[in-house]
């Protein structure tokens, strides 16, 4: 039994890549027992592959019948089940929802996709940066010249897999209430659009200019952007409040009276010029000397190697370290039921008897199913 909130909840997860996994990996991160259905053959699965963690692993040739009627039987079982295919491969597998809920009908369904299950795009091809460009995202992000994707941030993880999660529970929370299951249509286009909510109130109110780097919150403005230091290492810096910004100038020494002009944005391109001149001066490490830890809003920009090792992160256990991988620790915190990683990536198949069993799957049925090569 996993440790956490959702200790309890069974998700059966048909494996794929990106969102899918790592909506995955925080399920059984905060204690959900989540069983992953892994193609039979597909390899043998890699300790790296850190949004693979904390599941056990069914191996299934989904082309033999007696494991698609394995499938159904777990979806019998479980609270939610979910998918990242393109529209119409579970059908035809005989794995769709209409199969599933007749047999479970308080089972909730999640399908993972770029584009939704409908829509002239729904049947093709994409990948993250397709999906955040039809939502207004891609074009905001980058510099004045090209969009820069952000990499699969926004439309894999925070638009797909974290609205997957949270409609997941949503339809579970619902589920417990009424008995009523239910399909749940995650798009990562869908997604990013919902993140881009406070920027569309933006627009409507006429403070956001379709230009890139000409906002407030785009690297426009002077006082929200990064900055190189006498030793190539950067440093960010979002001082937005007046005083903030006032805190900014002090610590900087930036005496110019330009800098009162702090919102003039005609002024921003020549106050970013004298910033960077006067950040340029020291390196990063005597800039967070000065100003980390205060209300500068101020950070230095760290790479994959230096972020596990800062002090903040270590003192918070960030990030920890399974099987020589080191990786981000479960988020967020509870008081009371904390999740934990429940293992490391699991090899593909690993626990294909021992799941079925625990998910009630007789002990003949499952020699069936080896004699069969389903399993």
């Amino acid at each position: 039994m996993g440790q956490g909130p959702l200790s309890g909840l069974k998700v059966l997860e048909f494996a794929g890549i990106g969102p899918g996994p790592f909506c995955g990996m925080l399920l059984s991160d905060l204690g959900a027992d989540v069983v992953r259905i892994d193609r039979k053959g597909a390899g043998r699965g890699s300790r790296t592959d850190v949004t693979a963690r904390g599941r056990r692993s069914i191996a299934l040739d989904l082309k033999n019948p007696d494991a698609v009627a394995t499938c159904l039987e777990l979806m019998e079982r479980c609270d939610a089940v979910f998918e990242g295919f393109r529209p119409g491969v579970m059908e035809r597998l005989g794995l769709g929802p209409e199969a599933a809920l007749a047999r479970n009908p308080s089972l909730v369904y999640g399908r993972m996709t770029g584009w939704g299950q409908t829509g002239p795009y729904a049947h093709a091809a994409g990948h993250d940066m397709n999906y955040i460009a039809i939502s207004g995202a891609l074009n905001a992000i980058g510099t004045q010249d090209k969009p820069v994707p952000p990499l699969n941030l926004v439309g894999d993880f925070g638009g797909g897999a974290l609205y997957l999660a949270f409609g997941l529970l949503a339809a579970v929370i619902h589920a417990r209430a009424t008995g009523e299951g239910q399909v749940v249509d995650c798009a990562m286009s869908d997604g990013a659009a919902s993140l881009m909510a406070m920027f569309y109130g933006f627009k409507a109110a006429g403070a956001w200019s379709d230009a890139r780097r000409a906002n407030l919150l785009d690297g426009g403005a002077h006082f929200y952007d990064t900055y190189r230091c006498a030793d190539g290492k950067w440093v960010s810096i979002g001082s937005i409040e007046p005083q903030f910004y006032a805190l900014l100038l002090e610590k900087t020494g930036a005496s110019d009276p330009a800098f009162a002009a702090q919102m003039d944005r005609s002024q921003w391109p020549a106050l970013r010029e004298k910033l960077a001149a006067i950040l340029a001066t020291r390196t990063r490490e005597e800039w967070t000397q000065i100003m980390g830890g205060t209300d500068v809003c101020f950070a230095p920009v760290l790479d994959l190697e230096e972020a596990p090792h800062h002090p903040h992160n270590q003192a918070r256990a960030t990030f920890v370290e399974v099987e020589g991988v080191m990786q981000p620790a479960p988020a967020p915190r509870f008081s009371r039921t904390p999740g934990q990683i429940a293992g490391p990536p699991p090899a593909i198949g690993a626990h294909t008897r021992e799941a079925l069993a625990d998910w009630g799957v007789a002990a003949s049925r499952i020699e069936s199913l080896a004699a069969t090569g389903a399993i």
